[in-house]
């Protein structure tokens, strides 16, 4: 335990030191660092603040963003336009015959030409029947023939005999026994008898030249039947001839486009104009001329569509003028192009700028979009012509956009509308 003297003493140490420190207890340097330590703090957060603040990056203004879409645009042009009417076809045959011969015997001579894709022309020797029996025939009834011819010379001057006895006779008969005495009845019966014997000639003579079978018009062999040696009867079929002088392409098209066809009503009328087409044969951009004849009295029985007859001259380019044409072939199927009617004044328009069947997009003056219904007049197979709810000179869109509104804001540049595109029927591209 601390004695008494030892508590004074610390007593009077602590007692000095509170008055070195002021009447508070406090130091004076102590409390002055702790003021101004916190004062230079804020001096330098303050300066640090001030210098970021003036050496930050300056925010620039941003020019106004255009959001206006890109589009290719083409101009709306009225004038005539002729209408095109297409459609499929079926190659057939304008003349088929199935050759019989009108006598019958055994074939004893083949035209080397009377084979499949042979050619004839009318009144060419196709085959020879033996004629050897009715020649005979024909001699036969030549003496039958002269008999009559010497028979009926009596008789006429039987006549003459007759004639000087009734005078000399100088009765008063009638006309019956007028006529028995004059042998009227004698002489008709051997003038009978000899146009009969001229008749049966005439015949023998006409069967002798049906041995020789000719062909009854230009034509190609389609199928031969005959072989040298077979005998042929009158029902025998001896080859399948086609004609060559034209051919017809049975064509379906839609019943509304007929109004468009110009078809023939009697026989000095002209019929369309057509194109045929056959890209597999001929290859592209290649066609033979060919025109309108008939309108089929009934529809198609699955499509109901109409049946025209196109009928195209020399389909086998075997005349001169038509060298170098391509050959049609009988059953080919082919694309044609009817001409149609024109229209006097329609803006002729790519179907693909038709936006559902019956508008279009406009860009207005102002830029915005516009949707037209227009007024059709005519629906081909890659264009539409318009007669109204379009402009000449407005422009036309054809750029595909996702989302169209009405009054959306468009903008063209020069490259967009200079470098569009346009195709063989006018069509024209610009998408973007």
């Amino acid at each position: 335990m601390p004695s008494e003297q030892e508590i004074s003493t610390d007593h009077n140490q602590e007692g000095l030191l509170a008055g070195a420190e002021g009447g508070d207890g406090r130091h004076p340097a102590k409390t002055m660092i702790r003021t101004l330590v916190p004062l230079g703090i804020l001096a330098v957060g303050a300066a640090i603040g001030f210098w970021l603040m003036e050496t930050s990056p300056q925010a620039k203004p941003r020019p106004q963003v255009n959001n206006a879409t890109l589009v290719g645009v083409k101009p709306v042009d009225y004038g005539p336009r002729q209408t095109v009417i297409s459609g499929m076809g079926t190659v057939t045959a304008a003349h088929h015959v199935d050759l019989k011969p009108q006598v019958s015997g055994e074939i004893i001579e083949l035209n080397r030409n009377l084979v499949p894709g042979g050619h004839f022309r009318r009144g060419e020797t196709l085959l020879k029947i033996d004629p050897t029996d009715y020649r005979l025939t024909v001699r036969q009834l030549t003496t039958d023939v002269a008999k009559a011819e010497s028979d009926l010379q009596l008789e006429q001057g039987n006549q003459l005999v007759a004639q000087k006895e009734y005078h000399l006779l100088g009765e008063t008969v009638s006309d019956v026994e007028k006529a028995l005495m004059l042998r009227r009845p004698q002489l008709e019966n051997l003038r009978a008898t000899l146009e009969a014997a001229q008749a049966k000639l005439e015949q023998a003579r006409v069967d002798l030249a049906r041995t020789r079978i000719k062909a009854p018009f230009n034509a190609v062999v389609q199928a031969r039947s005959a072989d040298l040696g077979a005998r042929a009867g009158e029902s025998t079929v001896l080859a399948s001839l086609v004609g060559t002088d034209a051919y017809w392409v049975k064509v379906s098209v839609p019943v509304s486009q007929l109004r468009w066809i110009q078809i023939p009503q009697t026989g000095g009328d002209q019929g369309a104009p057509v194109r045929i087409y056959d890209t597999a044969a001929w290859g592209d951009g290649v066609c033979r001329q060919g025109r309108v004849i008939r309108l089929e009295a009934e529809l198609e029985a699955q499509g109901r569509m109409a049946q025209l007859l196109v009928r195209v001259d020399d389909p086998l380019s075997l005349q001169p003028d038509n060298t170098g044409q391509p050959p049609m072939l009988i059953g080919s199927y082919v694309r044609v192009e009817i001409e149609g009617r024109a229209v006097a004044s329609a803006a002729a328009i790519d179907r693909e700028f038709i936006r559902n069947g019956s508008d279009v997009w406009i860009m207005e003056e102002n830029g915005n979009l516009s949707v037209r219904p227009v007024e059709i007049a005519f629906r081909g197979i890659d264009y539409i012509l318009v007669t109204g709810g379009i402009s000449p000179g407005e422009n036309l869109v054809v750029t595909d956009l996702a989302a169209p509104v009405a009054g959306m804001p468009l903008r063209t540049t020069d490259d967009t509308t200079g470098q569009t595109a346009t195709g063989p029927t006018g069509k024209q591209g610009g998408r973007s």
